[in-house]
């Protein structure tokens, strides 16, 4: 059987973290920044996990991670 694509785009997105969740940045973060509260901006540097909806697609197209 031929080896899996990974998805590159995806792979530069999402890092699995030791309990096997993927980890993300949150978006809105890289322009037109001067509307956006202070207290927004804060809050967009934190990592998130992603959705459990997500989960099993994002998996899929990252068999390697």
């Amino acid at each position: 059987m031929p080896k899996m694509k990974t998805s590159r785009a995806a792979a530069k997105r999402f890092k699995k973290t030791g309990t096997g969740k993927l980890k993300r940045m949150k978006a809105y973060k890289s322009h037109i920044l001067t509307k956006k509260s202070r207290k927004t901006k804060r809050n967009l540097r934190k990592a998130a996990m992603t959705d459990a909806t997500n989960t099993r697609v994002m998996k899929k197209i990252l068999p390697y991670l």
